[in-house]
Formats: C-alpha cells, structure tokens, sequence
C-alpha cells in the first residue's frame, strides 16, 4: 500500500494548487468582467440602434444581437469561460488527488498500527 501513496507527490500537488489559484481567480474575475460588461455593450448598442432609425425594442435588440462588436465580445466571453473551465477542473483534480492521499495515508497508518 505504501508504494501507491509514494506515487502522489503531495508537495507537487500543493504546489501546483497554490500556484494555480491566483491564475484561476484572474480567469475568474475575466469572464464575470466580460459576462458583465455584455450587458453594458447591449445597453451602447440599443442606444446606437436609435440612431440608426432602429425604434422598436424588438429592433433595437437584433441590431444589438447582430452588432460586430457583440459578436466580438461573445467570442471573448466564450474564451474566458474556457480558461476559467480549464483551470477549475485543473483545480478539482489535484485537490481530489489530494483527498486520495490523504485516504491512503489513513489506511497505511491503520494497516501499521494493525501490525502492532
């Protein structure tokens, strides 16, 4: 059973967590940002829509919805949430790998004390 437990390196793993964490949070913080700031460029754009003889609300929000610029700011938005999905998941692994050798650990000193 000891050699399984030798196989996670619970330094790396500890390391790479706290390593990844402040990037994850700056993944983080970008997508609500960019989530955030879509509701702002809608709001520009059904402004900029009125200038375009664009009245109705219905109207308004297609010219928004179809603008180059909100289609940009999608596809960035779509980008952030991958980093930040990336970098989560990243996160759950090594703390999950953190979890097994803590498991593991347990039952090594269970399996010592047994023989006692």
């Amino acid at each position: 059973m000891k050699d399984e437990t030798e196989s996670i390196d619970i330094f790396k793993v500890l390391n790479f967590i706290r390593d990844k964490a402040p990037e994850y949070a700056k993944a983080k913080a970008n997508r609500i940002y960019m989530d955030e700031y879509r509701k702002s460029l809608k709001s520009q754009l059904f402004f900029e829509a009125l200038e375009h003889g664009q009245k109705t609300i219905a109207e308004r929000e297609a010219y928004a919805y179809a603008h180059p610029s909100y289609k940009a700011h999608l596809v960035g938005l779509n980008e952030a949430v991958e980093v930040e999905e990336t970098l989560r998941w990243l996160l759950v692994g090594a703390q999950a790998k953190e979890g097994v050798w803590r498991t593991m650990e347990a039952s090594n000193r269970f399996i010592d004390r047994s023989h006692q």
